[in-house]
């Protein structure tokens, strides 16, 4: 009866192990949700090689799973729907949404999925995976600074982050204009998560 209370006691404390290991685990993987009204794209592209013609996206959404035990582990998902472009100007506006240009009918989103994340310091990543424009897909991998995190004055908790690449637009076949319009496009894209 002993070896079998010594037993018994012995897979208790087992798992109790088990269930604090896993709820270490547990705390170490956070899911941060993008808010939309926190987060911006932006863009500059020449104009006719004398200047520049900016704009930004405002609808953004997607999903950061942050793995701080194992940052390899973390994933990055960004949705940007192309007709929320805007440039200050409507006319542009509407040109840049039509077939010339990003054709928001036949393809209505961008799309980045990571599919590796290197961590170079606690303030500096660099993300791998798949951008899609324009209905076509490529690898790319860019820059990410960890802007910073915390509770709100909601009690909300929130992380920052920024990256800033260039494309070239022509890869993703949108040739049109060419070179009046860059072929080159920088890209800024700031973004704010709070945590789920």
């Amino acid at each position: 009866m002993k070896n079998i209370g010594t037993f018994v006691s012995s897979l208790v404390l087992f798992f109790v192990f088990c269930f604090s290991v896993t709820m270490a685990l547990a705390e170490e993987i956070e899911t941060y949700e993008v808010d939309p009204i926190h987060s911006t794209a932006f863009f500059k592209v020449g104009h006719y090689g004398f200047g520049f013609v900016r704009g930004g996206f405002t609808d953004i959404s997607g999903k950061i799973v942050v793995d701080r035990a194992h940052y390899a582990n973390s994933t990055v998902e960004i949705v940007i729907k192309a007709d929320s472009i805007h440039t200050n100007n409507d006319q542009r506006d509407e040109h840049l949404k039509s077939k010339d240009f990003f054709d928001v009918a036949e393809f209505p989103v961008m799309h980045f999925r990571s599919r590796d994340i290197k961590r170079h310091s606690n303030k500096l990543y660099e993300l791998t995976g798949d951008f899609t424009l324009h209905g076509r897909t490529k690898t790319i991998t860019v820059p990410v600074k960890f802007v910073g995190e915390g509770k709100d004055h909601y009690g909300a908790y929130r992380a920052g982050f920024e990256t800033e690449f260039s494309i070239q637009r022509s890869e993703y076949g949108m040739t049109k204009y060419i070179p009046a319009a860059g072929d080159n496009v920088e890209i800024t894209l700031v973004i704010e998560g709070i945590r789920k």
